[in-house]
């Protein structure tokens, strides 16, 4: 059947997809494409870093092609790494380093904020990046975030949106990142370009020119106050909305502070907790030792006691 050869493709590919993915995490794993060649099977490593996938000497992927040829009963895999031209666009690496970020410790909102600006600055079209999990507290909730503008159904999305995912192991659970990005390239149907008139006749224009003159110069002034005045608010939109980013990480890094101190704190209690027990230990060990000093004393006054009778006995 040609639907099982379909699906055993398939399955392949995602398991060699899942393979360099955990191999070549370090190096900023970015996707891969597999050509089928008469010579063999191409297979293209995107990566951020294409050194550590080279590896010294060619030995990383010496060993790669051996565990395709060996695993993956691939005839003839050849590998070929590609640099990564611009890792912002990239999904799957921006959805890396958004689960490094969260390992290390970064407010959820803090680094979603930030991966999406980057990818903004990288001239994208639009950004969606949803993170779901133990985000907030025992029970699981997804947070989304969205800037600019992403298909999200229909033949464009799946042609032209690109998307990636990871996960990261934090000590509530599991949290799960997808990261979905309309590239700057990308030229939807629905997209209409307005081209300037075609060429009038001479007279035609003359005409035209003359009975618009006066009102063309009114028209323009009010064209430049409209313009002024619809380009405030967009200004004053922006303005407003870096102030409700910056009030955010405001926000943020107090939350931060604050459990940094209830940290301390804490830490603090408890250190002073244990320096009570030690001085109390200390107090204690010190009453044991004046116990066994008055015991001694009291067996060698009761032996010096024996000693003096047994001397008068004898005499």
């Amino acid at each position: 059947m040609i639907e099982k050869d379909f699906v055993t493709e398939g399955l392949k590919r995602t398991k060699i997809d899942e393979y360099l993915e955990d191999e070549l995490e370090r190096a900023g794993y970015g996707g891969m494409d597999v050509q089928v060649t008469p010579l063999g099977t191409m297979i293209v490593v995107y990566a951020e870093r294409p050194g550590m996938v080279i590896g010294r000497g060619g030995k990383t992927v010496r060993a790669i092609t051996n565990t395709l040829k060996n695993e993956f009963d691939l005839d003839n895999p050849q590998v070929e790494v590609k640099e990564v031209d611009v890792p912002e666009l990239n999904p799957k690496i921006m959805a890396s380093k958004i689960a490094n970020m969260l390992q290390r410790g970064m407010h959820f909102r803090r680094v979603a904020y930030s991966t999406i600006r980057r990818i903004m600055g990288a001239g994208a079209q639009g950004v969606e990046v949803t993170i779901s999990g133990k985000i907030r507290g025992s029970r699981s909730a997804v947070a989304k975030f969205v800037e600019g503008y992403i298909k999200k159904c229909g033949e464009p999305s799946t042609r032209f949106v690109k998307e990636g995912f990871a996960t990261v192991q934090l000590k509530p659970g599991v949290l799960g990142i997808f990261v979905r990005i309309m590239p700057p390239e990308a030229i939807l149907p629905d997209k209409v370009d307005i081209l300037p008139p075609k060429g009038e006749t001479i007279e035609n224009k003359e005409e035209s020119e003359e009975e618009n003159t006066k009102s063309s110069d009114q028209s323009s002034d009010e064209i430049v106050e409209d313009k002024s005045n619809n380009e405030e608010p967009s200004d004053s939109e922006l303005v407003e909305e870096e102030k409700e980013l910056e009030e955010l990480e405001e926000l943020e890094e107090i939350e931060e502070l604050e459990e940094v101190s209830e940290e301390i704190a804490e830490k603090a209690a408890e250190e002073e907790a244990k320096e009570e027990i030690i001085e109390e230990l200390a107090e204690e060990e010190v009453e044991e030792e004046a116990i066994e000093e008055a015991a001694e004393k009291i067996i060698k006054e009761d032996e010096n006691d024996s000693s003096e009778d047994s001397e008068k006995s004898s005499k």
